[in-house]
């Protein structure tokens, strides 16, 4: 087969076909007539008939098990097998490409490997590897029903890797850490993964093994909205299913603008989407409250908490939110005293909320003398 877009990376490819590198035969191709272009506005390429030629690896060797595992992997988002002829060492092969569907995506720009390894490649071999763990599972199509979160619980791993802001005093790490066995008895929105794993004592030895139930959600952002001339804060009620699970006659809470970071966005980015989205507010400036995790025992949603500068008058607040995810959104103004009331009082029950207004206790005198 031949590959010529994200399949080029090497790494990648073997994580689909589920053995190691070394194992493959693969030489440089080109595919004549043909051009590589970016799908425009998408993060991945799409190719197409005409240009100086499509560059790429033919792979030779594959069996059938191999074939099905990349049917699977590029089924999901609606590329199809074509037979084609490459030249690889000098020599026409006949061999078969994925092509992508024509009517689904517009042609970009010229496509380029090595920026799309620099900007995805971690996230995307984060994401393959579940992806490719429900091979045999279940279909291509509720896969690709499943990516957008896939990609966001990957591009969460990543964010893991790059930005540990956290102190750890006995310098254990993750390779203190054995998982003896992985399963997931919960796979849809959001995963439930079970560890059965051993650990390092403080005493140099080794933990029994446990099982351990984790949910698997992805990044947050909170922002809280304040305005440091009107010296007011902005906040949003709406049904929360947790709340409301566990038994409480007021699940619909009062909370700070939320939102999970997607595939690929910066937290930053995040809060200045989720404020448009969840209360029509445009930012000026963010200031950092916090990066840390909700609930560490049993979850590995991570919480990106800032206050948001903005100007917030009396006609600022109403209902908004998106109608494709359901949100049905009112919006409030606080004073600066009635929120530091609801802290007090424990009339605040949502802990980001009670955070941030804390932070901003602490700094509101600084912030409104910038203003």
């Amino acid at each position: 087969m031949f590959f010529y877009g994200t399949l080029r990376y090497v790494p990648l490819l073997a994580i689909v076909l589920g053995r190691a590198a070394k194992k493959l035969n693969i030489c440089e191709a080109q595919l004549e007539n043909h051009t590589v272009s970016w799908a425009k506005n998408q993060v991945f390429p799409m190719i197409s008939a005409g240009g100086d030629g499509a560059k790429g690896i033919l792979v030779s060797g594959l069996s059938d098990s191999d074939i099905a595992r990349l049917n699977y992997y590029e089924g999901g988002f609606d590329y199809d097998l074509k037979p084609v002829l490459v030249s690889a060492n000098g020599l026409d092969v006949e061999t078969e490409v994925y092509f992508p569907n024509p009517d689904l995506w517009q042609i970009g720009e010229d496509w380029s490997l090595e920026k799309w390894i620099a900007d995805w490649g971690e996230m995307t071999l984060f994401a393959a590897r579940e992806v490719m763990s429900y091979f045999g599972q279940y279909s291509a199509e509720k896969i690709a029903t499943m990516f957008p979160m896939i990609r966001a619980r990957a591009t969460a791993k990543v964010n893991a890797r790059m930005h540990n802001l956290g102190s750890s005093p006995s310098g254990f790490s993750d390779r203190d850490v054995q998982v003896h066995a992985m399963v997931r008895p919960y796979v849809d929105f959001f995963t439930m993964n079970e560890f059965d794993l051993s650990f390092r004592r403080y005493d140099g030895g080794q933990s029994d093994m446990v099982r351990r139930a984790v949910f698997i959600a992805t990044d947050a952002v909170i922002v809280l909205p304040y305005d440091p001339v009107r010296d007011r804060v902005l906040l949003i009620e709406q049904f929360r299913p947790g709340p409301f699970a566990r038994g409480d006659k007021l699940p619909w809470q009062l909370e700070p603008i939320a939102g999970r970071v997607d595939a690929g966005e910066h937290p930053e980015d995040t809060a200045h989407r989720e404020s448009e989205e969840e209360a029509g507010l445009t930012l000026q400036s963010l200031h950092e409250v916090a990066h840390c995790y909700a609930s560490p025992g049993c979850s590995t949603e991570y919480y990106n908490i800032y206050i948001g500068l903005a100007d917030l008058p009396d006609t600022v607040a109403g209902v908004a939110g998106l109608d494709s995810e359901a949100e049905d959104i009112k919006s409030y103004l606080f004073s600066f005293d009635e929120l530091m009331g609801l802290v007090d009082n424990m009339q605040a029950v949502n802990a980001p909320l009670v955070l941030a207004g804390l932070w901003l206790a602490r700094h509101r005198e600084r912030l409104r003398g910038n203003a």
